[in-house]
């Protein structure tokens, strides 16, 4: 039993709420767009952003396994799930269990593409290869500047696409300008979970936006892009009911991230750093959320 609940703790079971509303998201959109709807690609689709969950945080333990045994403070937000510098499983173990979980969400793949869209494929290799380069030499562009980016190709373009996909059954009609909301607020949340890393980051000399400019401004970047995106939910969307509900709702949530020149990578600013990285993805996934909300009732019957 212990055992399971060492693997839990590795799977990182929050870690489904930056996967699940983005593919959410791609549906809605497929649904607004095409009036297609499967329960059964829902499931899948669900599946689906399960396997890559557990590719993802299994992959990058073992990516990131010398840099985790400096010490640095783990939150449910960033800094690994802590199995490897805990000796609760061996790296031997967490690389084959990430393999598993890619060749796992590879036959799905293989399989939705044979029942829905080619595409979804390639949504398989595309998240090998964005994972390798966010986490693995040589480019390992998480430590040089890049992991930014490369989550909001990640989770901002190929997630809502997965989505769409399986749903309508080809990209045909995506609407593309809509990714550059999306690809904002992936982006954004990769610079607010940073936050907490600060110093384990700055030892390992990894070039996230915290340490190149500091925990306030990068702050202060994230809730900036988080804005932005709202502003082009609204402007990139099809036309949906209650566009200005979406904006004040969030809006609203925006107003709790607080971001302040208080925040600073120091002990005694930890609890208003993780009440700003919690806000700040809570305002994301609410926005995908009721964006998904709205596509649906404003679909046509």
């Amino acid at each position: 039993m212990s055992k399971l609940v060492h693997w839990v703790q590795a799977a990182r079971p929050l870690a489904q709420a930056n996967l699940a509303p983005p593919l959410l998201f791609g549906q809605a959109l497929a649904y607004r767009l095409t009036g297609r709807f499967d329960l059964r690609a829902l499931a899948l689709v669900v599946l689906w952003g399960l396997f890559d969950q557990l590719f993802i945080v299994f992959a990058n333990d073992y990516a990131d396994r010398e840099h985790d045994r400096g010490g640095g403070a783990r939150t449910p937000f960033s800094g690994g799930s802590g199995v490897l510098p805990e000796g609760k499983l061996r790296a031997s173990e967490l690389r084959a269990a990430a393999w598993g979980a890619y060749a796992a969400l590879g036959i799905l793949s293989g399989a939705l593409a044979w029942w829905r869209s080619p595409w979804l494929l390639g949504a398989w290799l595309a998240a090998g290869l964005l994972l390798w380069a966010y986490s693995y030499r040589p480019l390992r562009l998480s430590y040089r500047g890049g992991g930014e980016f490369l989550q909001g190709v990640g989770v901002g373009v190929v997630l809502p696409l997965v989505g769409y996909a399986a749903q309508a059954g080809e990209l045909k009609g995506f609407p593309w300008a809509v990714s550059m909301a999306t690809a904002t607020l992936a982006y954004a949340g990769n610079m607010a979970t940073a936050l907490p890393d600060y110093a384990a980051d700055m030892c390992a000399g990894k070039r996230t936006w915290a340490v190149r400019v500091g925990v306030s401004r990068a702050a202060w970047g994230a809730t900036g892009l988080t804005a932005g995106a709202i502003g082009l939910a609204v402007l990139t969307t099809p036309p949906i009911p209650s566009r200005g509900a979406l904006m004040l709702a969030a809006a609203l949530l925006l107003l709790n991230l607080g971001p302040t020149p208080r925040l600073g990578p120091t002990p005694r600013h930890r609890g208003s750093v993780l009440h700003f990285v919690f806000f700040q993805g809570l305002a994301t996934q609410a926005l995908l959320l009721m964006w998904s909300a709205l596509l649906v009732w404003g679909a046509p019957r």
